[in-house]
């Protein structure tokens, strides 16, 4: 089964989380570790994840020199991880250096893709920042240099899908985060869409947090958003 839900496990307590994930079939999703429960727990959390069947997104999102960033990457690789990020806006040479460092593991190797904008940010934001393109510019620029620079896809607001898909090869993986499910508070997500809406632009992993991680049956919620994709897949596919 092709798991396209990956499950953000924001939390500050390891009890909450696994309470969670005894509530979620792995078979049926994959989960996401960021720099909160990371830098709480360290990859002795990400392997007890693992123990329970889980594949991980390790989104830690490195952005350092070239040989810093491709050791900690291969350092990912080591933990088993299924993917694992970097930022674009590293340059070529980190991305370079990223991907090469992966090669000697083969088959094993996690994907590796890279951030473009942050879903939390908005165009006002990019100009503090003195960066004058427009977002989709921007995300454009980024998404073709992660391409050049061989790595495997990148992560992006499910708004500008459509623009990515029809630049990039459809082998290149969009992995969009903030999607929000109708009626749900779209809380620091900025660029947010439906799962439905998501899906039918062309994104190929679907990053949720709170619609599913705060809701009482957070297995039901997971499973009727499944059914939503499903169900769009299958309208695409006519």
């Amino acid at each position: 089964m092709n798991k396209r839900i990956i499950v953000a496990l924001d939390f500050d307590s390891k009890a909450d989380a696994l309470s969670l994930l005894e509530q979620l079939d792995p078979k049926r999703c994959r989960v996401k570790v960021g720099k909160e429960m990371f830098t709480l727990f360290g990859p002795e959390w990400v392997k007890q994840i693992q123990a329970m069947d889980f594949e991980v997104f390790l989104d830690l999102k490195f952005h350092d020199i070239p040989h810093t960033v491709a050791k900690a990457v291969a350092a990912a690789a080591d933990l088993g991880v299924w993917m694992v990020n970097v930022h674009a806006c590293g340059g070529m040479e980190m991305m370079n250096q990223a991907r090469q460092a992966l090669l000697c593991f083969g088959d094993e190797r996690p994907l590796l893709i890279a951030v473009t904008v942050l879903t939390s940010m908005l165009q006002k934001d990019l100009e503090q920042t003195g960066i004058r393109s427009t977002l989709e510019e921007q995300v454009k620029r980024l998404a073709l240099l992660t391409s050049d620079a061989g790595l495997d896809g990148v992560v992006c607001s499910a708004r500008e899908v459509t623009m990515l898909r029809a630049l990039l090869p459809i082998t290149f993986n969009l992995v969009t985060p903030g999607i929000r499910p109708e009626k749900s508070a779209h809380q620091d997500q900025k660029r947010v869409l439906t799962p439905k809406q998501a899906i039918e632009k062309g994104s190929d992993y679907l990053v949720i947090g709170r619609p599913i991680t705060q809701a009482e049956e957070p297995m039901q919620i997971l499973e009727l958003i499944l059914n939503e994709i499903s169900k769009t897949d299958q309208s695409n596919n006519l």
